[in-house]
């Protein structure tokens, strides 16, 4: 019996293991029970994989059931910055700190983003990026942080990725669900 017990412990220690890790899981994706007031440092936070970059979700569609508007907080460490890219949606920036440069080229009649308006951002700028505008921001700064608090419109949002400011628009790369809504995205079931 001893011998039974002792060779089951690793398949219990998987099973609780499983069962730990699916209860997290769910924590972070699930809108049940969340307060209404929430410490900001207690919300999950990531780079997704791009070095210099700090992501937390505020308030948004996926994780928090939001339906109109999605508000984040992004932090990019000096030298670092967006992708190029556009999306379909409104979108508005409060600079926290720190300073950097916003490129913007409008999509409108166009069949690439060619080249792009500068625009120099320091702390205490907002600015808006019209409807599938192209853009990138980056910080430009040498010594401190982006912080930027970003509100968009319509989330989820379909991310469309330039390689160039010359890439035709038809050649961007849709990203849906973007990096920050992947986790906890479910596409809705095929009704056939």
């Amino acid at each position: 019996m001893r011998r039974t017990q002792i060779a089951n412990a690793p398949i219990f220690l998987l099973v609780i293991s499983f069962i730990c890790w699916t209860t997290a899981l769910a924590s972070i994706c699930s809108t049940n029970g969340l307060p209404l007031v929430r410490n900001i440092n207690d919300l999950p936070q990531s780079d997704f994989g791009r070095a210099g970059l700090s992501h937390i979700t505020v308030a948004g569609a996926v994780l928090h059931g939001m339906k109109e508007i999605e508000v984040w907080l992004q932090t990019f460490a000096p030298g670092t910055r967006t992708p190029i890219h556009r999306h379909s949606c409104e979108e508005v920036f409060v600079v926290l700190k720190g300073s950097g440069t916003l490129y913007l080229a409008s999509s409108a009649g166009v069949k690439h983003p060619g080249t792009p308006q500068e625009y120099a951002i320091s702390s205490n700028s907002t600015f808006h990026i019209p409807i599938n505008d192209v853009h990138q921001v980056w910080n430009t700064g040498t010594d401190e942080d982006l912080q930027l608090l970003v509100i968009i419109s319509r989330p989820p949002i379909k991310v469309f990725l330039y390689d160039d400011w010359v890439m035709p628009h038809t050649a961007a790369k849709m990203r849906f669900p973007y990096y920050w809504d992947e986790e906890c995205y479910h596409f809705p079931k095929d009704e056939l």
